[in-house]
């Protein structure tokens, strides 16, 4: 398990490459119910980290803590992201900043079509890429621009989703469950535009049941249990651990 140094927290570095986000001893609760529990890992800049464990292990709420969520609320931690200190932002301030979180139920906004989902994305300062390119990544959105948002496929949602992301000028995307109640053959779909987003260095977590395909994706994987690191190292390492796979994700 990776120790996180306060020097490694402000992004200086770990090891021979500098780190570009920390996640530094992370305590947030729901009310009163305690839920993750002293959460630390590092990222490096364009690495794909698969953030996995058990149903109830604290992961979709580690991502919450990092987009700084009001739900949970964090109380003691700290998050650096290019040398910023997320863990001072709210969540406006965070989104301002470059963390995108992209959550399980989409959130595609009822009313709205496919392009105006996108053009809302960019409103405010900082703008991220263009709509063209957006649609060059998601030929099939740039068939349903006019189309409203909400009648989409699930697949389809999901790349939405995702270029709504993109739309900003972001750092950090944090995906949870992309490939959650989608068919396989469109599950491959994902897959391959994730990859493509892999291939232009975009720093990424992805919070997600199916292990096995997230660590073929990823670069680096942490597993949680019951708000807790219980590994960090790399994906390869869990692939070949079955003992671990089997202790921790059940596969």
């Amino acid at each position: 398990m990776s120790d996180v140094t306060s020097e490694s927290v402000k992004g200086q570095s770990v090891g021979n490459a500098p780190v570009y986000f920390s996640a530094h001893d992370l305590h947030s609760y729901y009310g009163e119910s305690y839920i993750v529990q002293g959460v630390s890992f590092n990222i490096h800049e364009g690495e794909i980290l698969a953030l996995l464990g058990r149903n109830g292990a604290g992961k979709t709420s580690t991502l919450r803590t990092i987009a700084r969520c009001e739900d949970p609320e964090i109380r003691q931690g700290e998050i650096w992201l290019d040398h910023k200190p997320v863990h001072e932002m709210t969540t406006y301030e965070a989104a301002q900043n470059g963390v995108a979180l992209v959550p399980e139920d989409r959130r595609i906004i009822q009313g709205l079509t496919v392009e105006e989902n996108l053009l809302l994305a960019q409103i405010a300062e900082p703008k991220g890429w263009s709509i063209e390119r957006i649609y060059e990544l998601f030929p099939r959105l740039k068939e349903r621009r006019n189309q409203e948002g909400t009648t989409l496929s699930g697949g389809e949602q999901q790349m939405l989703a995702v270029g709504r992301a993109l739309a900003r000028d972001i750092k950090l995307l944090l995906l949870d469950e992309p490939y959650e109640g989608l068919a396989p053959v469109i599950v491959q779909e994902i897959e391959k535009t994730l990859r493509e987003i892999k291939e232009l260095g975009i720093t990424t977590v992805i919070v997600e049941q199916n292990a096995i395909a997230a660590l073929k994706l990823a670069d680096r994987a942490v597993i949680l249990d019951t708000g807790t690191v219980v590994f960090d190292g790399t994906a390869e390492e869990v692939l070949n651990d079955e003992e671990l796979r089997n202790t921790y994700l059940a596969i």
